[in-house]
């Protein structure tokens, strides 16, 4: 028997992981969707970090279907679904949104992300490969996304500082939100792999042209698996 909200779990992941078909490839905002135009910002990770929503997909649809033939009935589960689904719902539209609207693309992804974090935060104990792990992938790379988004978009608009300044906020901003919800979840270091490997991306991209930048994220990189050891691993104990 299925409950409605396990279903409409499973077709807002399948609309979501369909979405891609639907609009063109998306790399990037073109430079003539903002007044100031955004040609190989700084804060963007290298090309091949994207590849990590092939995993994001395929687990979020392993796990949609897991929650819905074994899981339709569990209440902790319903706890993670009502967020989300807003986060899926936001989800679905965003490459249409992104290929039309910058302004629009950010807003949207940050209705993406905040929920996904909260479904992070409300996941059971049990479950971690089918519930725990997809959304801390999701939620995770959500965080980097949506920090590029702001640093891209501010500077497309001429907001008070140029493009590296931007770059630096997005990633302090980046590690900020990340150091914030691994220590809620300290048994699901996806999280954290996931920003870290958004931030080595943007290393390999910008290593030689704004070496700057590329230090800040390694050391983010470097401080949020640092950070993530000594939480597991206190001193003394």
């Amino acid at each position: 028997m299925f409950r409605p909200l396990a279903l409409l779990v499973a077709l807002l992941t399948l609309t979501f992981v369909l979405s891609p078909l639907a609009s063109p490839p998306f790399t990037g905002f073109r430079p003539d969707q903002l007044p100031v135009p955004q040609v190989d910002p700084p804060v963007q990770p290298a090309g091949y970090a994207f590849a990590i929503w092939g995993v994001i997909y395929l687990w979020l649809v392993a796990s949609a279907g897991f929650g819905l033939f074994r899981r339709a009935q569990a209440q902790d589960w319903d706890h993670v679904r009502w967020p989300l689904i807003v986060s899926l719902a936001a989800g679905t539209p965003w490459l249409f949104v992104a290929t039309r609207s910058a302004l629009g693309a950010f807003v949207l992804i940050f209705v993406m992300l905040i929920p996904a974090i909260v479904a992070l935060l409300r996941a059971p104990s049990r479950d971690r490969i089918w519930l725990r792990t997809p959304l801390a992938l999701y939620a995770g790379w959500l965080t980097a996304a949506s920090c590029v988004s702001l640093a891209t978009v501010a500077a497309g608009y001429g907001l008070w500082f140029g493009d590296g300044v931007w770059a630096v906020i997005a990633l302090a901003l980046a590690f900020a939100i990340a150091r914030w919800v691994q220590p809620k979840r300290p048994e699901t270091p996806e999280y954290s792999a996931t920003v870290i490997w958004a931030l080595v991306a943007v290393v390999i991209a910008n290593g030689s042209s704004q070496p700057g930048i590329a230090a800040l994220a390694a050391a983010g990189a470097v401080g949020l698996g640092l950070l993530y050891w000594t939480d597991r691993h206190p001193r003394g104990v």
